[in-house]
């Protein structure tokens, strides 16, 4: 039975890449950082449809020792999902050292280490990586530019990694565009919300499931490596 990680994998969008690899018949280990009880949740459901092929792990992804215990304690490991992520407005007037490294650390360094810390795992399984990017890696998002950059840094760090650990593990990445609303939806109003789905070629917001799908078909793609697809509706064919 093949075994994916899910970092970030107990809400939102890694929670519905776990269901869907599940549902393809993958072992899931949820990470979570702070969201005990919804990675409890979602394993009981898990388990509930097939026992004993999902299980739940805590960490501090900007903790290194927290990486490498995660590590540690996977002995077998086919896929490994990095898609825990830390989004807030930044204003390059407002920036300074404490949010850049709360950025930077999770979005970036966590996935790069996290990456090498278990290279020897997907070595024995030929296994592979899949980096949850951003569209906003490419154009950035007025006022966050932290997190602008940070995308900059992981979809750089997929093709980088695609070489350096060809030919036993493929890596690539999926950039969603306008997926989910904020956690705190009332923080954009109707009209920031209808801009937004206007700029979309499709002109409708997409799921999760599209997403977790396109993670699935790169999974299954085993000639498709350094690549990363944009999942936006069309959204980057506009200014």
């Amino acid at each position: 039975m093949k075994t994916a990680l899910i970092t970030g994998g107990a809400q939102r969008i890694g929670a519905q890449i776990a269901q869907t690899l599940h549902n393809n018949g993958y072992n899931i280990i949820i990470h979570y950082r702070h969201s005990k009880q919804a990675a409890e949740t979602l394993a009981q459901i898990l388990n509930a449809q097939r026992n004993n092929t999902a299980t739940i792990i805590q960490a501090e992804l900007s903790n290194l020792n927290d990486i490498q215990t995660l590590s540690h304690s996977i002995e077998q490991l086919d896929v490994l999902i990095n898609n825990a992520s830390v989004f807030y407005p930044t204003p390059v007037e407002d920036a300074n050292q404490e949010t850049w490294h709360n950025i930077m650390d999770t979005n970036v360094m966590a996935p790069f280490f996290l990456s090498q810390s278990l290279a020897t795992a997907l070595r024995k399984t030929s296994g592979c990586i899949i980096n949850i990017v951003d569209i906003h890696a490419e154009r950035p998002l007025k006022n966050h530019a932290i997190y602008n950059i940070s995308k900059a840094g992981i979809a750089m760090m997929t093709k980088t990694l695609a070489k350096e650990l060809a030919p036993e593990i493929r890596v690539c990445g999926v950039s969603p565009g306008s997926i989910l609303w904020p956690k705190d939806e009332s923080s954009l109003t109707d009209d920031q919300k209808n801009k937004m789905l206007n700029r979309i070629v499709l002109g409708k917001q997409g799921c999760a499931t599209d997403i977790a799908n396109t993670v699935l078909f790169l999974i299954k793609s085993s000639y498709i490596t350094g690549q990363i697809i944009s999942v936006d509706g069309g959204r980057t064919l506009n200014q």
